[in-house]
């Protein structure tokens, strides 16, 4: 096959679709349900998914007698019948999130060893989940995430914390449900598909502890509420840790990972006559480092032949981060794909043959209305003869502002699936 513009770009979009399939709740969920109770089902959930999750449980169970509530984003929610569903606000929490949380926990109350709790998980559900501990506040939290948004902190690092805050995460949920038995269906959407991070875990038990939240906060610096640093420095409750008692009958099912969608675009661009080299599932770093490395991986493919011969797909998963700095001017726009992309594009340097994607599986690249967005060989060109500068995007983090201006953003709207980011690279 001849490859240009046109065909790598309907490429590229093709696979990135096919991802996204391979992740949709309607057709992979049913399959992970556990048997009935003879009791009640209850059904919670948080995260970008858990409406469409919820939608497909009533579709496979049309004759249970099904309650519950779920939360997800603004935009997010499909129609249920059974399981209510709740819009709230993400990646920074609101009082919609928080109302939710506490309605969800409350269900918990008074139920038995012959009712099942059947949690649906997915990306995002911290955010939505967010059920202040103790003495804190909503503002509180609203004050932490932000800090944290900006500071460069993994997703690892930022679900410790917010465990550490709440009165659900960390497997508060499934302890307050207990004597009855906890199944949780998830869509991961972190590196390493670790259960306690997802959603920062509410219904598995949590390992780490008050000490290393402190640690962290300490280790970027980050500015948070004095009643949030009080909080974490008396440690009055830990979390509910490894042979907990109260755990002992939840179960964790994981039914889309980053790695099974990847591995579905590997079997899709074989077929295409692409073959595939997978990077891996779980890269992560500043975004335009990774978007540099890339880019020197691509290059040496295109003119070596190492480590795959042209024509192929490198592809790769995970969630970088972007680093807002002290003094960095306000007004950028931008995710972790548009600003891994523009760091690719500026490595590539206008290399012909190199094509590239990267988006957010769910259809929203940090909070415009992007999945993500395609660099071609003429991409600084085009910029420049626009009057763009890409180095100055990339350094006021304004990246989503140069593809728009291009109109080579990806815009799919919420997908209602989360299997983290994409990264294809097409090289002819």
């Amino acid at each position: 096959m001849t490859w240009d513009d046109t065909s790598a770009r309907a490429t590229l979009r093709r696979l990135f679709d096919t991802a996204i399939r391979a992740a949709d709740p309607r057709a992979i969920l049913a399959a992970h349900l556990p048997e009935r109770p003879k009791g009640r089902v209850i059904v919670v959930g948080a995260g970008k998914s858990a409406s469409v999750m919820a939608a497909a449980v009533e579709d496979a169970w049309p004759d249970a007698d099904l309650s519950g509530l779920v939360v997800t984003r603004y935009g997010h929610a499909v129609p249920t019948k059974r399981i209510e569903t709740v819009e709230a606000s993400h990646p920074v929490p609101d009082a919609a999130g928080e109302a939710a949380a506490r309605r969800i926990l409350a269900l918990m109350q008074g139920l038995t060893a012959d009712d099942l709790v059947l949690a649906l998980i997915s990306g995002g559900g911290s955010a939505l989940l967010a059920l202040p501990d103790g003495g804190l506040t909503l503002a509180d939290k609203q004050a932490v995430n932000r800090a944290l948004l900006a500071s460069g902190a993994t997703i690892q690092e930022m679900n410790c914390v917010r465990r550490h805050l709440s009165a659900i995460k960390g497997g508060r949920l499934a302890a307050a449900a207990h004597p009855a038995r906890v199944v949780t269906l998830a869509i991961s959407d972190v590196p390493g598909d670790e259960p306690t991070v997802i959603a920062s875990g509410p219904t598995v038990p949590d390992p780490t502890t008050f000490a290393e939240a402190q640690a962290i906060l300490a280790r970027y610096d980050a500015e948070v509420p004095p009643a949030v640093a009080a909080h974490l420095a008396d440690a009055v409750e830990e979390t509910p840790k490894p042979g907990d008692p109260r755990l002992a009958r939840a179960e964790f099912r994981m039914i889309a990972t980053p790695q099974m969608a990847l591995e579905a675009v590997a079997e899709e661009a074989a077929a295409l006559g692409l073959p595939p080299l997978l990077l891996g599932d779980a890269l992560e770093g500043e975004a335009s480092v990774v978007g540099t490395v890339l880019a020197g991986i691509a290059r040496s493919a295109h003119t070596h032949g190492h480590p795959i011969r042209p024509p192929c797909l490198l592809l790769s998963g995970g969630e970088t981060t972007v680093t807002i700095r002290p003094g960095t001017p306000r007004g950028g726009r931008g995710g972790r794909n548009t600003e891994c992309l523009l760091g690719f594009a500026l490595a590539a340097a206008g290399a012909p043959g190199i094509w590239a994607l990267m988006g957010d599986t769910d259809g929203i690249d940090g909070s415009e209305d992007n999945a993500g967005a395609i660099v071609t060989p003429d991409t600084l060109a085009r910029a420049r003869a626009a009057g763009l500068d890409p180095r100055q995007s990339l350094s006021s983090h304004d990246s989503y502002g140069l593809f728009a201006s291009l109109g080579d953003t990806i815009v799919t709207g919420p997908t209602l699936t989360n299997v983290n980011d994409l990264r294809l690279v097409l090289i002819a």
